[in-house]
């Protein structure tokens, strides 16, 4: 998402995926689920995004908008079937060694680039290796560094050619591991693996990604428009090697930021599917039809730059966390299903055993410690020899409920704490810009999984991290993110995971908001409709369009 979803408020619950393999949620699907043939209809769908495209580079691409398209015109070694599981995509067939270090992939003959070139093995090794190569600098070089190899390659400290990932020929990519990593062949599905043509990256420059000639496809689909800032247009990929499974012509995303502008385009049946909030999901809710909620896998927290000397105390963050009520936020901001979180790793994500929240706990526990907020406060600022808290910003996106979102944490700190910040919405990827290069003070920001683990979450906040713009650094937090990246036991693996995660909210780093869930509405004639956990938001290869009028 994105390691994960770079989202704000509002942005977030519209791009998550919806199910993961094993982890109990409920799938959102309003599809009938007969694998019918397309009907004489047209095969045309139109949907929305929350902004802006911030980049089709698969490599550099960092949030959930970006891989939602990704995800529909390119296509990994392994790609998710229907019900999640990783099946072939661009292999054919694969081999993993005895240790499950080593896999060798074979590439399927007829899978070809829009341009009518062949995919090959080489497209994989030079993809991967760019999107290790420190120029790049790439935000989630960190998954490709699990490559023997890359993480030194990535560092600076070693070479390219020592990275595993080798074309043994044109058809047969072969990758060792550092540890075995019982989830790589599902992370293969996520953009970040995605092939790309040497030859096209270089004669794009810069450019590379950012517009319709600067983009190539080896997906169900390909990018046909993009109109900046207002929509994107995809149209069916004759060139795609199972393109007689792929039964839509075309699908359009608008652009649309406000979500009773959604709701009007939906009435009007400009849209085939909206994002619901609030009082939306009442009007929605008894359309059995129409209606679905799905669990997103996803935390919404607040960032705490430790910049801000204000914000490198403690007992300053406690009092902000404390001091905002989840369940009320989620009830008055999305009304949607989400909950307040009681940690970083959201319900729903697995730890081997069951449910990994369910196991480690409430760790926010907001009902005892909400009347501990503004003592805690007090403490903070008599502790850094201040009378009251200095102006401080809350930066957010400029949707619709990422404004009412910012609203209500606002008023949560006046009542509760006595304190008055200012509000700084921007457009998404300004947003983003502003995180990565710490311009901010306090960020509401989402992350949802990229697999089932915990881990996904967790490797976040590493001092050294690509995505840590909160700049937290805990030696002993390291420690145990490092351990359990290369523990083999299972149970140790994760009793290292639990004790992170109580470090990071003893140390409060960040301040846990909600637990995402969404719920939408879409039109009956939409079949086959295929939620994503992580990556893409959904997948359109196998939906179509049935009993339109």
């Amino acid at each position: 998402m994105n390691k994960r979803k770079w989202m704000g408020v509002g942005l977030a619950v519209s791009m998550l995926s919806a199910a993961l393999v094993g982890c109990g949620t409920k799938d959102d699907s309003n599809a009938t689920k007969e694998n019918t043939a397309a009907t004489n209809e047209p095969q045309e769908i139109n949907l929305t995004i929350g902004d802006e495209v911030p980049s089709l580079d698969s490599v550099k691409g960092t949030d959930s908008i970006s891989f939602t398209i990704l995800g529909q015109i390119n296509e990994g070694l392994i790609r998710l079937d229907e019900k999640g599981r990783p099946v072939a995509g661009v292999a054919k067939e694969w081999k993993t060694s005895e240790d499950g270090k080593t896999y060798t992939f074979t590439l399927r003959d007829d899978a070809k680039w829009s341009d009518g070139s062949n995919v090959t093995a080489q497209d994989f090794e030079y993809a991967w290796k760019r999107g290790l190569d420190p120029a790049t600098k790439s935000d989630y070089a960190f998954m490709l560094s699990w490559i023997e190899g890359g993480e030194a390659y990535n560092a600076g400290k070693g070479s390219v050619d020592a990275v595993a990932v080798k074309a043994k020929d044109a058809k047969t990519l072969e990758v060792k591991l550092t540890s075995p990593k019982p989830f790589f062949l599902e992370q293969l599905a996520f953009p970040t693996f995605f092939p790309q043509k040497k030859e096209f990256v270089d004669k794009s420059g810069d450019k590379f990604g950012g517009d319709v000639d600067k983009v190539l496809s080896n997906g169900p689909f390909k990018l046909s428009a993009w109109s900046h800032e207002q929509s994107v247009e995809l149209v069916k990929n004759d060139t795609y090697w199972d393109k007689a499974n792929v039964k839509l012509t075309k699908a359009t995303f608008q652009v649309v930021k406000d979500a009773g502008a959604r709701e009007n385009l939906y009435e009007s049946g400009q849209v085939d599917r909206a994002l619901l909030l609030e009082d939306q999901v009442d009007r929605y809710k008894d359309k059995k039809d129409e209606f679905s909620r799905r669990a997103d896998l996803a935390s919404g927290y607040l960032e705490y730059n430790e910049a801000r000397p204000v914000l490198a105390n403690v007992k300053i963050r406690q009092a902000l966390t404390y001091a905002m009520d989840g369940d009320k936020f989620t009830d008055v901001v999305y009304h949607d299903g989400s909950t307040g979180a009681t940690g970083l790793v959201p319900t729903g994500i697995s730890d081997g055993q069951g449910d990994f929240r369910e196991h480690n706990g409430d760790l926010v526990k907001r009902a005892d410690n909400l009347k501990k907020a503004k003592d805690l406060l007090a403490e903070g600022l008599k502790e850094l020899n201040m009378t009251s808290l200095p102006a401080i910003k809350l930066l957010c996106s400029d949707s619709s409920s990422s404004k009412k979102g910012s609203e209500f944490i606002k008023e949560q700190w006046r009542t509760n704490l006595g304190i008055d910040v200012q509000i700084e919405l921007v457009p998404f990827k300004l947003r983003l810009q502003k995180q990565r290069t710490h311009d901010y003070d306090i960020s509401l920001s989402n992350w949802g999984a990229d697999y089932n683990d915990p881990m996904t979450f967790l490797d976040l906040f590493v001092g050294d991290g690509p995505f840590n713009d909160v700049q937290y650094k805990n030696p002993k937090y390291d420690e145990l993110i490092k351990s359990a990246q290369s523990e083999p036991d299972a149970k140790k693996r994760m009793q290292s995971l639990y004790d992170a995660e109580k470090l990071l909210m003893n140390d409060m780093a960040i301040g846990p908001v909600y637990f995402s869930a969404s719920s939408f509405a879409t039109k009956p004639y939409v079949k086959n409709w295929v939620p994503r956990v992580s990556g893409p938001d959904m997948d359109l290869k196998y939906t179509y369009i049935q009993g339109k009028k």
